[in-house]
């Protein structure tokens, strides 16, 4: 594993009361980010490999100053150019190797604490025990990639948080966390049978209806003798860093924008959570919508989106774009009527 260097200009304690000394006129206060600044993000958007309407109708919806069409239309030509270069040269990159260095990689013994804290985790034994799946070393470059756009702003918090040459160990739990940090979100009942969940985090979604017993409720005051429960859960994934083996690829499930960032600071290999698919019908309950929809563009394309195209500047196109929240709407409907005694 490996970092990139980063230089930074340090000033020190005797150069402040030097300058100060000097009677250096103090500097003038920072001017407020212009509006159209503060409410907007750096995005990277892979180019030439979706489809020509899916980049225009991102950028028109997204950019904060999006170029006219031929413009774009001529920027992604180029970039479809060096896609098609790419499935002849590097036809097959992305399925596993016969011989020699494997992308898949065993955790070594000093990785033993972390991963008997990790298994522990009730996410873990919950969320992954559909199919085969274990914790092992991956290379980042080789994962297949569905998401399209990374949200700069967000990886460069993500890297202020780890800093520039994380351990071993903060690179663990950096992709498999334990404690699972929750992203600010309001929530609010907006009219009788409708309420609404607003986050920052994309990470925001629906996580489907359980059933509940009245003993599962604790300070609720219900209205009458209650029978029973359906509970309507939003909330967060696992958060965990997660991919899909299948037909001999690794497709990135869940985690890109970490991926992105470890990449960036020069991380070659990182500990993931793999699940092991043998079958389509296994594939369309774990893998994402993008690819349960299209399973052969990832699986049996001579050259899908990768991780490592993200950072290819002939691949990718980066744009500033409105800033937005993640909203999640939930409604419900009770009906009561009668029907004819069996």
């Amino acid at each position: 594993m490996s970092a990139s260097s980063r230089t930074l200009d340090v000033v020190s304690p005797s150069q402040l009361e030097s300058t100060e000394a000097q009677g250096t006129p103090a500097a003038e206060p920072a001017q407020p980010e212009p509006i159209e600044h503060a409410l907007a993000d750096q995005s990277l958007y892979l180019i030439g490999r979706p489809t020509l309407k899916e980049f225009l109708r991102y950028v028109q919806r997204h950019a904060v100053s999006p170029e006219d069409q031929g413009t774009l239309a001529d920027e992604w030509q180029t970039a479809n150019e060096v896609v098609r270069s790419l499935e002849r040269e590097e036809a097959a990159v992305a399925d596993a190797p016969s011989g020699g260095k494997p992308f898949i990689g065993k955790m070594g013994p000093e990785y033993e604490p972390l991963l008997i804290e990790f298994l522990r985790d009730p996410l873990v034994r919950h969320g992954f025990n559909t199919v085969p799946t274990d914790v092992a070393s991956v290379e980042l470059d080789r994962l297949v990639v569905y998401q399209k756009h990374i949200d700069l702003a967000f990886v460069r918090q993500l890297e202020s948080k780890l800093g520039p040459a994380p351990s071993p160990e903060q690179v663990f739990r950096f992709c498999l966390p334990f404690d699972h940090p929750q992203p600010p979100v309001k929530w609010r009942r907006v009219c009788g049978d409708k309420y609404v969940f607003v986050s920052p985090s994309n990470d925001l979604r629906f996580l489907g209806v359980m059933p509940l017993e009245p003993s599962h409720l604790k300070g609720c005051r219900p209205h009458g003798n209650l029978v029973g429960v359906v509970g309507i859960a939003v909330g967060f994934s696992s958060n965990f860093l997660n991919a899909v083996y299948a037909e001999n690829r690794l497709i990135l499930n869940n985690g890109n924008h970490r991926a992105y960032a470890l990449r960036d600071l020069g991380v070659t290999h990182a500990p993931c959570i793999i699940q092991h698919v043998s079958s389509r019908d296994e594939l369309g309950v774990v893998a994402a919508p993008a690819v349960r929809s299209d399973p052969d563009l990832y699986l049996k394309h001579p050259r899908p989106m990768m991780l490592k195209d993200y950072f290819n500047p002939k691949l990718h196109k980066v744009m500033r774009v409105h800033r937005r929240v993640r909203q999640v709407s939930v409604r419900f409907e009770a009906e009561e009527n009668y029907a004819p005694a069996l």
